[in-house]
């Protein structure tokens, strides 16, 4: 399908993997996701000094849109923000300027110790005023805005006194950042929780979500013997995700969207088939004269 000049704003991107740089380049981004497309890159793999890492995603960003993702702030932690890390991502955001720059809304860090996991947060007053605390701080430090990620959680905290669109629209509304809406870890929630997926979706301020994700899930079973998802981006997208994409966008018009994935990675063009899925879900919600491609298969 050619790309249509009055739908500018619709973008899919995947995650920028070394072995798919080659093929990137042959490609040219006008060939790239139909001339729609971005990458994106998670910040703590490119805090170095200098190397091949930094040259290749200079390369990158002269040719694509750039999305950095940060994985490693932990941002709701109950200790202050790392200086070290700050230095080092606000070096890199300096240097790469990305279109967006996101966080997940998780902890990874405590007592001085730092977890290989994004874990979850009570959704209280304390923990509100503090992850507030922190967005201003790293707002105003990096002069930009922030995208927080809602978070795949796999349990609730009994103390929480309000639900996760409440809290994020409050985050939002206190400190102006955007949101990184996951709609992979929506759906993961969702049914790990008990809850429709399209709850939080639909709660969510519309405005403030600038971005997108889709990953896979993995399937499980808990003790009790029901069903439990694992997001572990080792997956093609899964039918179900793509219906809650197609609802989402609907609702809240073309986003940037991001294909995931981190195990079991398969060739570029592959992600590519699932990223120009989203290019056209989203230009069929703008225009529904667009013509449909054909949806990758998925589990």
């Amino acid at each position: 399908m050619s790309e249509p000049d009055t739908l500018p704003a619709c973008l899919a991107g995947v995650g920028l993997k070394l072995a798919h740089i080659p093929a990137l380049h042959d490609l040219g981004p006008a060939a790239f996701v139909d001339g729609a497309g971005f990458l994106e890159v998670h910040a703590e793999n490119y805090m170095v000094d200098g190397g091949p890492m930094l040259r290749h995603l200079e390369r990158v960003r002269e040719r694509w849109p750039l999305s950095i993702h940060g994985v490693g702030l932990s941002i709701g932690g109950d200790a202050p923000l790392n200086e070290d890390h700050l230095v080092r991502l606000d070096r890199l955001l300096r240097c790469f300027e990305p279109d967006w720059f996101s966080e997940h809304l998780a902890w990874s860090s405590h007592g001085g110790r730092w977890f290989n996991d994004l874990l979850p947060l009570p959704y209280d007053r304390a923990t509100l005023n503090r992850v507030c605390d922190h967005v201003d701080q790293v707002q105003h430090r990096f002069r930009r805005s922030v995208l927080l990620e809602n978070p795949s959680t796999y349990l609730e905290y009994a103390g929480s006194t309000m639900d996760e669109p409440t809290f994020l629209a409050e985050v939002v509304r206190r400190t102006g950042c955007g949101l990184l809406l996951d709609v992979n870890n929506a759906y993961v929630s969702g049914v790990n929780q008990g809850r429709d997926p399209w709850s939080l979706i639909d709660a969510l301020p519309a405005r403030s979500v600038a971005e997108i994700h889709l990953a896979g899930f993995a399937e499980d079973r808990d003790a009790a013997g029901d069903r439990l998802l694992i997001d572990h981006h080792g997956a093609a997208i899964d039918a179900a995700v793509w219906a809650l994409y197609e609802r989402t966008v609907a609702r809240l018009g073309p986003v940037p969207t991001l294909i995931e994935r981190d195990n079991h990675v398969p060739a570029l063009q592959a992600l590519e088939a699932e990223a120009r899925c989203a290019l056209q879900i989203q230009r069929r919600a703008i225009s529904p004269a667009c013509a449909w491609g054909d949806r990758p298969t998925t589990g």
